[in-house]
């Protein structure tokens, strides 16, 4: 596959090679913005800011960090959500844009990074995240080939395998310390963590105008095989009631929500029936 247009320019000096990236998504996306950190830049603190490696720790921080979905269930559902919720809720609120940090830039550029926990921070009622890139891997033909941090890797399918690599290592230490609070097994953890990669990508292919091209690489990236992710993309298609076709997909875990509202599933939810996904992917599309 060639390179996209944005290849290039993210060679300039100054510029980090996923940078262009990560530009591309605010502006597709504006509830989303990404800082890259100098090396010798802190990374942001207070103000709702909390540090990733924080959050896997477990403690006061992931505390603090769950009390803001506490508060905004409270809010908007009038009700006091189970600790299990809760806790699925906030994870679900950090992992969907951090692994957006891995494969938005392997989507767009051909090049992924690799994040630490320590290398991440988060403002959540902001949209922000602080990171520092280090490394990333890209294709032999890449123009960052040579740039610092480059490590090159022989075809597409070695860069896939960097990808689920690289949300492995990120997501694991997280997962350990939310874990915990969510009553969920290692199983249905990374059934979740594979959810956060296909949907949020997917979202964001939308919003580029290349969602098909999306659906296409995320069942190339996660084909069922590759531990510790559950399942494939499970992507499949529906007819809409004027023939037209409806992309929709089954989850492999299940987000909760039900709990709040049973009668307001997710459209990719397993509780959701064929019926139902129609009428409110039409109603989507008719807006």
């Amino acid at each position: 596959m060639s390179l996209p247009a944005l290849a290039p320019a993210a060679v300039r000096t100054g510029f980090s090679p996923v940078a262009d990236a990560y530009a591309r998504l605010t502006e597709v996306f504006p509830g989303l913005r990404i800082e890259e950190l100098s090396p010798a830049q802190q990374a942001p603190e207070g103000g709702g800011w909390v540090a990733a490696d924080r959050l896997a720790a477990g403690g006061a921080d992931l505390d603090a960090f769950l009390a803001w979905d506490n508060a905004q269930i409270l809010r908007d559902y009038k009700e006091q959500a189970r600790p299990d919720v809760i806790a699925s809720f906030g994870l679900h609120r950090y992992a969907w844009p951090a692994c957006l940090l891995i494969t938005i830039p392997w989507f767009l550029l051909r090049r992924v990074p690799r994040f630490p926990v320590a290398n991440v921070t988060f403002q959540r009622t902001l949209g922000r995240m602080a990171v520092r890139v280090e490394d990333f891997a890209c294709l032999p033909d890449d123009p960052a080939a040579g740039a610092p941090g480059a490590r090159v890797v022989p075809d597409e399918e070695a860069l896939r395998g960097e990808v689920r690599a690289a949300v492995a290592e990120h997501l694991t230490p997280v997962l350990d310390g939310f874990g915990p609070r969510m009553r969920r097994r290692s199983r249905a953890l990374w059934g979740m963590a594979t959810d956060e990669i296909v949907e949020g990508l997917w979202y964001v292919a939308h919003l580029l105008g290349e969602e098909r091209r999306a659906m296409t690489e995320l069942e190339q990236l996660l084909p069922g095989t590759t531990k510790p992710y559950v399942g494939t993309a499970a992507f499949r298609e529906l007819t809409g009631p004027d023939g037209e076709s409806l992309p929709t997909r089954d989850r492999a875990s299940c987000c909760l929500f039900y709990t709040l509202r049973p009668e307001d599933t997710c459209v990719t939810c397993p509780r959701t029936c064929d019926a139902q996904r129609i009428e409110k992917l039409s109603a989507g599309a008719a807006r």
